[in-house]
Order: structure tokens, then C-alpha cells, then sequence
């Protein structure tokens, strides 16, 4: 997969999550490209309840990408009571209500239900059922909670797969110190106040002197708001000299009679 940092493998940087419980999946596709979507977030713990085509299964491990050390520790189990039964916490996800009195959450509100558990030294799962029919009454009645995902009602139709990414994302995002947004100043630096207003009153100096700062009554505002303009654009300090260049430039020949008063 393009991104995919081939010298970080052996590193394994998966800290503990929840298991992914796949309740009778049916094709091996599906389980491998789940297993893939697993990985990309650091979750290995793969259980599987009653695979229609049976376990090991070579087109899951070709679906799964490279995500070998989650298919390699897959287990198989015969019923979902036996796949949950070491955890303390369940997520069931369903794509419609049911008539059972369960919290029902969002996927944002499980990954943090999931986190909280996990967080208090109890282990955690998310159960899925078949693409076809999703889980059964029976099963959903083993969890602590359900989750819906909150998806256009005249077409519903995420696929295991999807699900699966989608709920580990949310695991990873709901833990996860990455800044939502940063800027790689690589060579240099946001602009401090004094190299900023360096540039504004040599701006400021040069407009002046040709004339732009009119009428006086005027020219306080007209001041602020390009202040506020160049404040709004987060310079960096590299920007702030390049522009001050500019400014230079512009002012430092300018052709007959087209220049302040006395030019």
C-alpha cells in the first residue's frame, strides 16, 4: 500500500485494543480485507465465529494486503458466547434498531465507551455479523451496548470491511495526539510580533509615501485592516523577509512621473 513505511514492519507499534469479533463471515475476502483495515490502525486481536469457508483460508491472506500478523492470529471459535467470553466490554454494531433496551451509540461515542474500558485495565470487543444479515438477536443480547452508524437512510449499505475500518479509525482517532492540523516549518518559523510589525510599518511607510493612505481620515482603518490581513495569513519568518524583498523591489526604481510628488 502506497504510504505503508516497509522499515517500520518489525516494529510492531500495536498497543492493546479490541478484539475484532467477525460473527459467521462469508467469504474469505471479507475477513482479509477486515483484517486489513484492522492494521492500518493497530489492531491485531481477530476472532472469528463460525467461518462459512472454513479457517486458514488462502483468499483472506491474499485480500489481507501484508496484514499477515492479524490473519497469522486469527481464532476460530464455534459460538460468539465463546468469543467474547474473556472480555469485559462489548460493542455489538447493528445497521437498524432492535427492540432491546441497550445504549446505542455512535462510533465516535464506542471508541470512547472502548477506550474508557480498556483504559481501566479491562479488555474490549467489537462484534460484526455477516454482510448479508448482520448479527442475530442472540448475539446482540452478549453486549453492553450497540452502535449505529449514522449513514444516508435511503442507502445503507456498508460493507464488513467498511464497518470495520471505520470503527478502528475511530479507536486510533479517540487515542491518538496528532494534532489535527499542522503546519512543517521544515527551514523556518511562524513570524514573531516584532518581525511582523517590522514589515507593516515598512509597508505602511512605502504606501504612504506613494500616496495609497488617502484620504487622512481614512487611513487609520485602511492601516488595521491590511494588519489584519497579513495577521490572518500566518507568515512565517521566511515569508515576512520575502515580502519585505518585494516591497523593496517595487519602491526601489519606479519609472518618471509615475512616482510620489517630487520623484
Amino acid at each position: 500500500m502506497a504510504g505503508t513505511d516497509q522499515t517500520r514492519r518489525g516494529e510492531t507499534p500495536y498497543e492493546a485494543g479490541p478484539a475484532v469479533i467477525l460473527v459467521a463471515p462469508q467469504l474469505g475476502e471479507n475477513i482479509g480485507t477486515a483484517a486489513r483495515a484492522m492494521l492500518n490502525f493497530g489492531l491485531t486481536d481477530l476472532r472469528l465465529v463460525r467461518p462459512r469457508d472454513g479457517w486458514p483460508n488462502e483468499r483472506a491472506r491474499a485480500a489481507a494486503s501484508g496484514a499477515d500478523i492479524v490473519v497469522d492470529g486469527a481464532r476460530v471459535f464455534d459460538t460468539t458466547a465463546a468469543a467474547v467470553a474473556d472480555l469485559d466490554y462489548v460493542i455489538a454494531t447493528t445497521a437498524r434498531a432492535r427492540d432491546m433496551v441497550k445504549p446505542i451509540l455512535t462510533p465516535e461515542a464506542a471508541a470512547a465507551g472502548l477506550r474508557d474500558a480498556v483504559r481501566k485495565g479491562g479488555q474490549a470487543g467489537l462484534l460484526f455479523g455477516p454482510e448479508r444479515t448482520g448479527l442475530e438477536n442472540d448475539d446482540l443480547a452478549l453486549a453492553d451496548a450497540l452502535m449505529m452508524v449514522p449513514v444516508n437512510p435511503a442507502f445503507a449499505s456498508l460493507n464488513l470491511a467498511q464497518c470495520v475500518l471505520l470503527m478502528s479509525y475511530e479507536w486510533h482517532k479517540a487515542g491518538d495526539a496528532t494534532e489535527a492540523a499542522r503546519i512543517d516549518y521544515q527551514q523556518t518559523r511562524p513570524a514573531n510580533k516584532n518581525e511582523l510589525l517590522g514589515f507593516f510599518e515598512h509597508l505602511e511607510t512605502e504606501l504612504d509615501r506613494f500616496g495609497f493612505l488617502k484620504p487622512p481620515e481614512k487611513k487609520p482603518s485602511m492601516i488595521r485592516n491590511l494588519r489584519n490581513m497579513f495577521q490572518r495569513a500566518a507568515l512565517t519568518e521566511q515569508e515576512v523577509r520575502t515580502l519585505r524583498g518585494v516591497v523593496a523591489a517595487l519602491t526601489r526604481r519606479v519609472p518618471k512621473g509615475e512616482g510620489p510628488e517630487g520623484a
